[in-house]
């Protein structure tokens, strides 16, 4: 088979399942289904969600989230409970908890709030209800965004099932709890004060957490239980759109993406199973001003509510609801297939086929190679050395390539395919292809001279075949249920050879034999791709928010690689087939080479402001003044200034043109003796960013109509040589507390969380604080131990106050440069004051 009939062949064999791919995300293998008079009704639900997002942002505290979108809500639910059927009760109740927690998010740290909102209903058969499911969304949104898709978008579907459910003449068999909550994005706040603090939370059994990631698409099934695979069985059964994969429940739970969701507090807190979904698609707006009504489409609403809704009424309606605990056994294995239906199993069974499949590839590679008995040793040396040279050509690909996406990143020219996702395939996919087939050129002209070429493409064929059997067992053994892709790569291919193998012992390639070969390895082929583009829309956003410690494009490089190194896992025996592979490298190299240049030159420019799809680069802004003070209570030092963060590696670098006071002369300097560098960080996120890549620009000190209050109440000494410094503070809806004890002395317990404290990354101890409405002043105490000399003191404890709105969000200063940044950042400001005391 000649290179120029083989190439073209693989070519279009990957282009045709891309584009089956491209078809099912785009939704058009599963339309959703016309609403008839009693089903969801996706236009409703998008009037719910206009009226929410024109409240605009809804920060936890402000009148917008404590008192518009509660008063909103409420207003829907008493029309909607005006209309329900005499066969259903609906009670609806308002919860203002006050609690504190811990959690390892983050790098750990201690949250405590006051005062917050849940507004919760509950629909039950006339005659009541033992067990519930509930149905979870929050309607707060960060600061300076309308929040459309994270998450009033869920907030308006649950309306709707309410609405729908409510109207149905059929009575449920247990409860559905429907929470709107009002502090999520607080880290998780609301979820656990219901969970922890309200009556009805003893009633559930189960729940479904309807989040985002992304504006609109589908929703994505990323996390599942803890075990109770009855409830991954019942949104198989129920789910009229499935789109699900315990692959993004691995990478979710294994905390590679910085971001966590009620999920956790409903699993850890309240010992529930549950199921979490989120939309995934554009991420590149999630968390900005631009995630609007307007770019959820009605479709995606649709399909969303014709799903949940479907979900719900099951759960409702089982008799495994009552008694979930019973079926708490094992993990699950669970995936859709192009969002037409989702193969789930239990994961013990996963794990015999898994070790059955790979037994079986071991016997077939035993038998391969040890007959005929006169040539094992022969074909031994043969089979390994080209287990070697495939192993070997990866990691010289994978070094490779990562060298030119560390070159690109020092050279400045860092996500240069940010908008333009085309330009990393060029870069860096051309780059893997070309070093792949290089090597294994170089490999069959130099080391395998006057060598069958079949036999060659049948050893190879051999050698890919042991590495995925050996990761199939080895994934196994870890525990992983994404081990099944494993199997897919072991069976699939395994089984074509054995059905061809006539063709594979000709002499020389033929087309019929590339045709049978790769119609063979269809289903491994079509879900690694379905896969991977599932990955690709998730992660490349995800590298425009990740903080200036990651190098992006080295991240998304080796993403790349890998995909390469599996797609080309079983086409590397071609190269030993095909008589010449010239055309092929030239071509991948020239598309490199002038990708590279074109990059280096600065023509992709990474960020946009296009109305209709905007990719911005997101900057937070905090204008702070500062104020240190010695243990005498003494102001020994003092400033103001606007704090800037670049929420990406390239920090302000493509700001300067545009503001060129913002440049390397004013970077952030770190106050060694104060907790977290004596930086107001809203949360501890500090490990994420370089203060190389931070900021501080000179700025007039602030005064805010609403300061912050901090006084000690007692110090006293405690047993075994403790003391105790109690504090009352009171001041806006978000503060943080840093606390840092001195050298000899440790932080044995505190009033916070269960009184054990949580140690942030660096040793430090962080506390996010927030309230609603009237909330009283503050309280806490911390207990320390102490040495017996301690002249300097024995801890320093800062607190910063965060003021997300309202007249005292943003000083004339910080509106005047805001102004000026360019149309494709989005900018997120606010004022702050910090405070640092030693006691």
């Amino acid at each position: 088979l000649s290179e120029g009939r083989a190439a073209p062949l693989v070519l279009l064999y990957l282009l045709g399942l891309r584009v089956l791919v491209q078809l099912s995300h785009r939704q058009l293998l599963s339309r959703p289904s016309p609403a008839g008079p009693r089903d969801f009704s996706a236009p409703r639900a998008r009037g719910y969600l206009d009226n929410i997002t024109a409240i605009g942002p809804r920060t936890v505290g402000s009148p917008g989230n404590e008192v518009l979108a509660v008063n909103y809500l409420l207003e829907q639910i008493r029309a909607i409970e005006r209309e329900s059927t005499d066969a259903h009760k609906l009670s609806v109740d308002i919860q203002r908890p006050t609690g504190s927690f811990s959690i390892d998010f983050l790098g750990g740290f201690t949250s405590y709030y006051a005062n917050i909102t849940n507004v919760i209903v509950k629909l039950e058969p006339r005659n009541g209800a033992e067990h519930a499911v509930l149905s979870n969304c929050h309607f707060d949104s960060v600061p300076n965004s309308p929040g459309a898709s994270d998450d009033a978008v869920s907030c308006a579907v649950m309306l709707e099932i309410l609405n729908t459910l409510s109207k149905s003449s059929e009575p449920l068999q247990h409860a559905v709890i429907f929470l709107f909550n009002g502090a999520e994005e607080n880290i998780l706040q609301a979820s656990h004060g219901f969970i922890t603090q309200h009556e009805w939370a003893k009633s559930i059994r189960a729940f479904i957490n309807l989040e985002a990631a992304g504006v609109g698409g589908k929703e994505l099934v990323f996390q599942t239980g803890p075990e109770n695979p009855w409830l991954v069985q019942a949104y198989v059964v129920a789910a009229q759109h499935p789109f699900a994969s315990v692959v993004a429940q691995e990478i979710f739970q294994s905390g590679i993406i910085p971001a966590d969701t009620d999920f956790r507090i409903y699993r850890d807190f309240g010992n529930v199973p549950g199921i979490d979904l989120a939309f995934i698609e554009n991420g590149y707006i999630y968390h900005t001003k631009y995630d609007t009504s307007d770019r959820i489409s009605t479709d995606s609403i649709q399909r969303a509510g014709d799903n949940i809704i479907s979900v719900l009424k099951y759960l409702a309606t089982s008799d495994k609801l009552a008694k979930s605990f019973e079926y708490r056994h094992g993990n699950v294995v669970f995936f859709d297939v192009l969002g037409l239906f989702v193969l789930a199993y239990p994961a013990r069974v996963g794990t015999i086929m898994n070790y059955i499949t790979a037994a079986i590839a071991f016997l077939y590679l035993g038998k391969r190679v040890l007959q005929p008995k006169t040539r094992a040793v022969h074909n031994m040396k043969k089979f390994f050395t080209a287990f070697g040279l495939t192993l070997l050509s990866w990691i010289c690909t994978l070094v490779a390539v990562l060298i030119v996406a560390a070159f690109v990143s020092l050279i400045g020219r860092s996500l240069s395919w940010y908008t333009h996702f085309y330009v990393s395939v060029f870069l860096y996919g051309t780059a893997a292809a070309a070093k792949l087939i290089l090597v294994h050129t170089l490999a069959k002209k130099f080391f395998y001279k006057n060598v069958n070429e079949q036999h060659l493409g049948d050893f190879f064929f051999d050698a890919s075949l042991m590495i995925w059997s050996i990761a199939l067992a080895v994934i196994t053994q870890m525990g992983l249920c994404s081990a099944f892709i494993c199997t897919l790569w072991v069976a699939f291919p395994l089984l074509t050879k054995l059905m061809i193998h006539k063709e594979f012992s000709q002499k020389g390639a033929t087309v019929k034999f590339v045709m049978m070969y790769m119609l063979g390895m269809f289903v491994p082929y079509l879900y690694m791709m379905y896969l991977s583009w599932t990955v690709f829309e998730m992660f490349t956003p995800i590298m425009g928010r990740s903080g200036s410690e990651i190098l992006p494009d080295v991240v998304l490089a080796g993403f790349i690689v890998v995909i390469t190194m599996i797609l080309s896992s079983y086409f590397i025996n071609f190269i030993y087939l095909v008589k010449s592979t010239k055309t092929t490298l030239v071509t991948l190299t020239t598309v490199f080479v002038v990708t590279l240049i074109l990059v280096c030159s600065g023509i992709f420019f990474p960020y946009s402001s296009d109305a209709a799809n905007p990719k911005p680069k997101r900057v937070f802004l905090q204008h702070v003044s500062r104020r240190f003070h010695d243990l005498d209570g003494n102001v020994v030092k003092s400033d103001s200034g606007i704090w800037i963060n670049g929420f990406d590696y390239n920090g302000v670098s493509h700001i300067t043109p545009h503001v060129p006071e913002i440049n390397d002369s004013i970077r952030t300097p770190c106050e060694e003796q104060a907790p977290f560098c004596g930086l107001p960080w809203i949360l501890p996120v500090h490990f994420m960013f370089r203060l190389v890549k931070n900021w501080y620009l000179p700025a007039p000190e602030i005064f805010p109509r609403s300061p912050i209050h901090f006084k000690v109440l007692s110090k006293e000494l405690m047993p075994w040589n403790n003391v105790r410094l109690s504090f009352e503070v009171s001041g806006p809806s978000h503060m943080s507390l840093y606390v840092r004890p001195h050298e000899g002395s440790s932080l044995s317990t505190w009033s916070l969380g269960d009184g054990t404290p949580v140690a942030s990354l660096g040793g430090d101890y962080f506390v996010f604080y927030s309230h609603g409405l009237q909330a009283a002043p503050w309280h806490f105490w911390v207990e320390l131990t102490t040495p017996e000399k301690h002249s300097d003191g024995i801890v320093s404890l800062a607190i910063a106050a965060h003021y997300f709105f309202g007249e005292d969000q943003k000083s004339p200063q910080l509106s005047a440069l805001l102004e000026r940044f360019p149309s494709w950042t989005f900018s997120s400001g606010w004022s702050c004051t910090y405070d640092l005391f030693v006691f």
